[in-house]
């Protein structure tokens, strides 16, 4: 999945990359699901025809299905003002609802709804009637600091209960969330703070990460610090026990406020295209955008395929989901997609190697999980560690695995499958957008048979396509713009404030194209000869190395090809020969770290990307490290690397898990 929403550019071909794919096809096969899976999946290929025959009405079916409307919806869709979008705009529901009080109604609130673990390796477990209660009486008190339908509130919180009892209390009392991971500065949160207007921050004192308390409510304070702000509370949850300053006019107590809150709470309707929250996303320039998401069709959308692709049997699956709800896929796939479900699962404060490097396939053992949703730059974290860790632990419950984040290259998916799943689970590469607020493309496990490396097919009741630079459909085996054809319920309904912005960021570049306005997604992708869709990443990470449109997503998954490789980062670095000039860091395995010199890892690597993919995409320096700077969602900070390759001064390290690791690139690449 692509997370990164820069600011899609008038972008090239990428046919000169395109071996690589090619390659890789051939050299890999097709998984069929096997027969006891299929026999009992959710989702059967009739999905497909149905939503062919008649898409709105696919849609209105599922939104009828799987919601509670409070009123129900006549009119599917409203698009008489192309880009804008109304799904089911005459219905009203509540989200809240929909994610708790009908399940305990339904006689399922003994049902565990979420198992946390904490890092330190304390533990709280909440069924849907304890996550109903709670959630009434944050309402409670959200309404008792004032406020109401349409207040903008910021959540600066990290992986702990209350980020989900918090998220659901907004939304029950019609208010919109404004969730700002808890790795942003100061500055990046006020700048939230300021565009979106809030009313009231919620945070905690700190967290727990890699064996410590980071603080969050210092950072909150030095944010609301100096110009006057819209801010007029700060509601904290003592949760680090560290050390904060306090403003008694202004900062509320979570535990005082909730104890004093009634526990009865009505969710009333709203309108489905009530506003529910707005997440911030950085484009390459200017101020980070605003998107927002609406109510009644966004929640049609994760519902519905959160069911689907996970194959989802709510009785019996426990389902984990590894990312943190200051992106969107917490938002889509921890908190409304799995509760709207009725879903038990499990939720982790920490990283994947606190304690140890196995703390995943611990909790994975732990708690039975059999649905484990994860991002490739961890999968290839693993894979550098070797299958001991795994292997030291029970994963057998495990019957779907699912990767989010970018495109997985396939000998991760190949490991995933293996090591992880034990060489039977299916594996759905899903590719959506904080934009697309939904999964867009994946295999359906019980219908498709998957591919390594490939997201495959579009959902159903989704169409997409691959364009080239003026709007043309792309034949098979070619490759070009990855455009969304067709409105859909859980599309973006504009940026916060900015609606021109919206249409020039993501509907100008194809808006006069026969059956336009489409959507341009940002992303560069290549349709195989069968028809399955590669992501080939950013538009704005396809290099321009003397004339010849490259790929940095081909370039790198040639490089973890090699057995040599565990993980690979390619950067476009400026080149007064070239133009532009392929610059690679790679982590080789830990079996050959010791075993070639970098200089002699460099030379085979070169040779090899060379071969594969040919002499124009080989990289003119390969740096062997030891780590790669990751945000801590696990995202690769590629412009630090282009920093580094430009001979730059590093920019900002804030967001990065360790800060430390652009400074140990930095020393030693001067050693060389």
């Amino acid at each position: 999945m692509t997370m990164s929403t820069s600011t899609p550019q008038d972008s090239p071909q990428t046919a000169h990359a395109s071996h690589n794919i090619d390659t890789l096809q051939k050299r890999g096969k097709t998984f069929p699901p096997p027969p006891e899976f299929a026999a009992n999946a959710i989702a059967d290929a009739g999905l497909y025809e149905k939503a062919r025959a008649d898409r709105l009405g696919f849609w209105a079916e599922q939104a009828r299905e799987i919601l509670d409307w409070q009123k129900p919806f006549e009119s599917v869709l409203d698009w008489s003002n192309p880009p804008f979008a109304r799904w089911f705009a005459d219905g009203e529901l509540n989200v809240a609802y929909n994610c708790l009080d009908r399940h305990v109604l339904a006689g399922n609130g003994d049902r565990v709804a979420i198992h946390w673990e904490g890092e330190p390796g304390d533990s709280r477990t909440f069924t849907y009637a304890e996550l109903t209660e709670k959630v009434k009486r944050a309402a409670n008190v959200l309404e008792g600091l004032g406020i109401g339908a349409g207040d903008r509130v910021a959540i600066y919180l990290p992986m702990i209960p209350e980020a989900v009892i918090s998220m659901l209390a907004v939304a029950r009392i019609g208010a919109v969330h404004s969730v700002v991971f808890g790795g942003f500065s100061a500055e990046s949160l006020r700048t939230r703070i300021d565009d979106a207007e809030a009313k009231l921050v919620i945070t905690a004192d700190g967290g727990w990460r890699k064996g410590k308390v980071f603080p969050l409510k210092p950072t909150v304070d030095t944010a609301l610090g100096g110009e006057p702000s819209s801010v007029e509370h700060v509601l904290v949850v003592r949760r680090g026990e560290n050390e904060i300053e306090w403003t008694d006019e202004r900062d509320v107590w979570w535990h005082d406020a909730m104890d004093g809150a009634d526990e009865e709470h009505e969710a009333r309707g709203f309108e489905a295209e009530q506003p529910l929250y707005i997440l911030y996303t950085s484009g390459t320039t200017g101020k980070p955008k605003g998107i927002l998401h609406t109510s009644g069709g966004y929640l049609t959308q994760v519902a519905f395929t959160h069911r689907t692709v996970f194959d989802l049997h709510p009785e019996t699956d426990v389902y984990w989901c590894t990312a943190d709800v200051g992106w969107v896929t917490g938002h889509s796939y921890v908190v409304y997609g799995p509760l709207a479900n009725g879903a038990t699962q499990v939720m982790y404060e920490g990283t994947p190697d606190t304690p140890h490097p196995g703390r995943w396939w611990e909790i994975i053992q732990k708690y039975g999980v059999t649905i484990f949703y994860a991002a490739p730059t961890a999968i290839r974290s693993f894979m550098k560690l070797g299958r001991e860790i795994p292997d030291a632990f029970d994963l057998s419950s495990l019957r779907v695995l699912g990767s989010v984040g970018e495109p997985i290259n396939p000998e991760a998916w190949n490991w995933y499958r293996n090591v992880i799943g034990g060489g039977r689970t299916p594996i759905v590469d899903t590719w959506w957008q904080t934009e697309t607020g939904a999964m867009m493309i994946s295999p359906l496990p019980g219908v498709t048979a998957t591919k390594p490396g490939s997201a495959q097919v579009p959902l159903p009741g989704i169409s997409v396509d691959v364009r080239d630079d003026d709007g043309n459909p792309v034949p098979f085996g070619g490759g070009g713009l990855l455009v969304v054809t067709e409105p859909w319920p859980s599309m973006l309904r504009g940026i916060w404030g900015d609606p021109d912005r919206f249409v020039e960021t993501y509907w100008e570049k194809f808006a006069n194209v026969p059956g336009g306005p489409l959507y341009f997604a940002g992303d560069g992708a290549r349709r195989d000869e069968d028809g399955d869709i590669w992501l080939l990443g950013r538009v704005d990470d396809v290099m321009n190395v003397s004339g010849h449109r490259l790929s940095t997503a081909e370039i790198e998954s040639s490089l973890v090809s090699h057995p040599f490789v565990a993980e690979a980062a390619v950067v476009g670095a400026s080149d007064e020969t070239t133009g532009q000039a392929v610059v690679a860091f790679v982590i080789l395995r830990a079996d050959q770290a010791e075993a070639v010199s970098a200089e002699d890892a460099s030379a085979i690597l070169r040779h090899h990307v060379g071969q594969q993919i040919g002499a124009i995409a080989r990289p003119r320096t390969i740096f062997v490290v030891t780590e790669l700077p990751k945000t801590r969602s696990g995202k690769i900070m590629r412009r630090l690397l282009r920093d580094v390759a430009e001979g730059r001064e590093i920019g900002d390290t804030t967001t990065l898990a360790d800060t430390q690791v652009m400074q140990i690139i930095s020393e030693r690449l001067a050693q060389k």
